[in-house]
Formats: structure tokens, sequence, C-alpha cells
């Protein structure tokens, strides 16, 4: 998946994907793949003095050194009250990041819910003793022990923090506002050939999670768990949406720059683009429609085959505590996994603009799951249809429309 995430309004254009920010004293070409074996049970403990070094992955924005702003940097603090010294490789996809924790050579991963899955099923993660993270109880309920971080009841992953894909449009064309995700489907929809969609496999479950309140009669209940018939509903619904399309989307400075200019009218977005806009002089409103949204939450994991697993477990600490998950969260621009983070923004106003604390916007958010044969809803009976099958359909959604 092509995410090209990156972190909020000042640092957009210092900071590039390639950027490789490394704060400790073993280079990213040194490191080697490993076949060590993958341990299948969590680590008993306790937590030592550590292996003086852990390897990171990690998307734009989540483990900063002062490299885009000096300001923003909770790596060289870790290392100083750690004495793990920290070499982060930041990612550009989550494709990118599976491939890398397949070698074995990186000791943590901040995960998307579209490859944890994965990451888990080809053991390329090990399982997490939470008993061992002073801040994990911590952590928002309903992000802890999730069908994107666990597996039968076993602890994979631990939350960073979350937000919505919202519906971004621009007042100016688009009157009155948009209520339904409608506008980015409809043959008829008032945006047409001002509509982009997000350039990726699991944009698929938009499409079901639309078709849900559409097309009720299919029986969707999760946007991830779909059946042959209902794939290929949403498969066609994505099919007919590129008759209003401009384009798919994945650059974030590139989704900035058409909005501002407004070349873009409406699109499936995130709230922290929608204030870069604003920052950059465009006007766009935002919404989470009445048929609700999808969603992510990226997740910490630690690799199987780790020769630094003290270290590994310290970060994970370091990173969910509410002083460090305050300023991971707000520099990126998302609802931090931690709620004490809250009180430790420098925006005070930052929680409530992500809607951290608030149950009830994220009771119909449907965060970024890996789909599998085994249904998700919780069907017997059925054959689900598996992420691999996503990723082909949408090589085949993508070649369709370059033609």
């Amino acid at each position: 998946m092509n995410t090209n995430r990156k972190p909020a309004l000042a640092v957009l254009v210092a900071l590039t994907i390639a950027l490789a920010a490394c704060s400790g004293a073993t280079e990213e070409s040194a490191l080697n793949p490993t076949t060590a074996v993958p341990a299948t049970s969590p680590f008993a403990g306790p937590i030592t003095d550590g292996e003086g070094e852990v390897r990171i992955l990690a998307w734009p924005g989540y483990a900063e050194n002062g490299a885009v702003d000096p300001e923003a940097d909770w790596v060289a603090p870790f290392t100083e009250a750690t004495g793990c010294a920290a070499t982060v490789r930041e990612i550009g996809s989550s494709d990118e990041a599976a491939a890398l924790m397949a070698t074995g050579a990186w000791d943590v991963v901040s995960a998307s819910g579209d490859i944890t899955g994965t990451l888990i099923s080809e053991q390329n993660v090990q399982p997490i003793n939470t008993n061992l993270l002073t801040n994990y109880d911590d952590l928002i309920p309903e992000l802890r022990g999730q069908q994107w971080n666990t597996q039968d009841g076993v602890v994979y992953g631990v939350p960073h923090g979350r937000a919505a894909n919202i519906l971004v449009f621009n007042p100016r064309e688009i009157s009155p506002a948009p209520t339904s995700w409608g506008i980015t489907w409809d043959s008829n929809s008032a945006a047409a050939g001002k509509v982009t969609a997000y350039d990726s496999p699991i944009y698929i479950a938009d499409a079901a999670l639309y078709l849900m309140s559409k097309e009720p009669d299919l029986g969707i209940t999760n946007p991830y768990a779909l059946d042959e018939t209902q794939f290929a509903a949403a498969i066609e619904l994505l099919r007919n949406q590129q008759k209003i399309l401009l384009d798919y989307w994945s650059d974030f400075d590139r989704q900035v720059a058409e909005l501002v200019s407004g070349e873009v009218a409406v699109t499936g977005s995130w709230q922290v683009i929608a204030n870069a806009v604003a920052a950059e002089g465009g006007k766009v409103d935002s919404v989470k429609p009445k048929e609700g949204a999808t969603g992510w939450s990226d997740s910490w994991m630690i690799g199987s085959r780790t020769p630094n697993v003290n270290c590994a477990y310290k970060w994970i600490d370091w990173i969910t505590s509410p002083a460090v998950n305050a300023q991971a969260a707000e520099f990126f621009g998302e609802a931090p996994a931690n709620p004490l983070a809250c009180a430790e923004t420098s925006n005070p106003d930052h929680c409530a603009v992500y809607f951290a604390t608030a149950p009830k916007y994220w009771s119909d958010v449907y965060f970024w799951t890996t789909p599998s044969s085994t249904c998700l809803d919780g069907r017997t009976g059925v054959t689900c249809v598996p992420y691999a099958k996503w990723k082909a359909a949408w090589a085949d959604l993508r070649e369709r429309f370059r033609e």
C-alpha cells in the first residue's frame, strides 16, 4: 500500500519519504538479514538494561530525532534514558514495511492494519507480553486487543494512535455540504471530474462501507470481511466510480496542493490534510458522513527474530508514554492512543480536533484490518476474500483506469 503519509503543517515540505533519520551508531547499510528462529511466545522478562541498540521501522513523524524539526526529537532522549541507540528507517508503504520485517533485520515496526495480519501469519512479529509495558493499561481500551493487533486472544501490537478517513470538500464548489459518501460514488455526482480516491487495495473497504447502507441486502457488516458476492459488488462500485474520478491519490503534498488549487473538489482524506490545506490558504470543510468511515490505528510490533528484545520493549513503553505519545501524535496529526497524552500536547485543543477521547465519534469507524479467508465478521461456512486477492483486484482496477 502506498500511503506516503507525512506529518502536518510546518514540516510538510521539509520531510520526504526518503529521509532516513538515524540516531545510533549503526548505519542502515550495515543491517543484515537473519535466519534466527522466530519467537512464537511472548518474552517472559524481566526487562534488563538492554542490548545497547534498537532498529526501528516507522512511518514518517513517528520516531523523530530532530532532523526535520529541531524541536521534534523524542529519539535522542530515549537513547539517553535507556542506553539503547536507535537506528530509524522511515517507511513509505505498508508493503515496504512487510518486506523489511521479513528479513529479520529490524526490531520494531509501526504497522498499519492492512499488513498486521500478514506480519502475524508469516511469523515476522512476536507475541507481546503486555505485563512488561508500564503504559499499556492506560491506552484507550477500544484500541487494545482488536482484530488488527491481536490474533486468537494473543496480543501482537500496541496501539500508537488513530484517525478516521473523512470526506474533505471545497464548500465553494459543493453546496450544500454533503452528508453522504455518495458524492464520491454516484455517477451523477455534483463533483464529477473533480473527485479523487485513495490509491490502495484497502480502499476496497471504503466501497464496502458505502454498500453496507446503500445495498443492505448484500449483508455486509464488516467492510474487511467480504465473501465473493460482496467483494464483486464492491469491485463493481469501484469500476463505476472511475467514470467520475479525476485521479487516485497517495502523495500527501500533491493531495494538499490539489485541494488548495481547487482542482479537487471532494475526496476521502484525513483531518491532518484538511488542516494542512487551511494552513496553505485553501478552503475546505470536512465531515464524517452518515454511513461512518474507515480509519487506521497503527500498532507497534516486535520482530520475531530480534536480538534486541529488551530495547524493543523499552522503545514501545517510551513511545506510548503520555509525554512522548503526545509529541508524536501532535507532530504527525492524529489522536494519541494514550488519553493521558491529551494533557501533554502543546496545543491544548489537539485532542478535541482529533476526537481523541470522544467514544461516540469512533463508534462507526472501521479501522484497517487485514482481510483473510476466515471471515472477520464471525461468519462460518463461508469463505471470505483474502487480502492477496484484494491486491490483485486493485492492480487490475488501476490498470483499467490508465487505459
